[in-house]
């Protein structure tokens, strides 16, 4: 009974570990020259930079646009930004 809360704490990490993979996958999609599109389909256009931190930037209306890496994942293959269009824009 002492060592009960051994398995439950391996449980945890092996969830833990698997979540990092995952965002590890996803930041490893976005690569420069990838096309980002909107979570409503809305095509943004290419990558232009990808920082250390998985964040990427493009150039959208001639401004440099900072996309956060927590928005970002890959759906069918495709990067995705959870941002709409409208919201990616406010971020310039």
């Amino acid at each position: 009974m002492k060592n009960s809360w051994l398995p439950v704490l391996a449980c945890a990490l092996m969830l833990a570990a698997s979540g990092l993979s995952s965002a590890k996958d996803d930041a490893a999609l976005a690569a420069k020259g990838k096309v980002l599109v909107t979570v409503d389909g809305a095509r943004l256009g290419q990558v232009y930079r990808v920082d250390a931190d998985g964040a990427l930037q493009m150039i959208i209306g001639g401004k440099m646009v900072t996309v956060p890496a927590s928005t970002l994942s890959s759906v069918d293959g495709r990067l995705v930004t959870s941002l709409r269009k409208n919201e990616v824009l406010a971020l310039q």
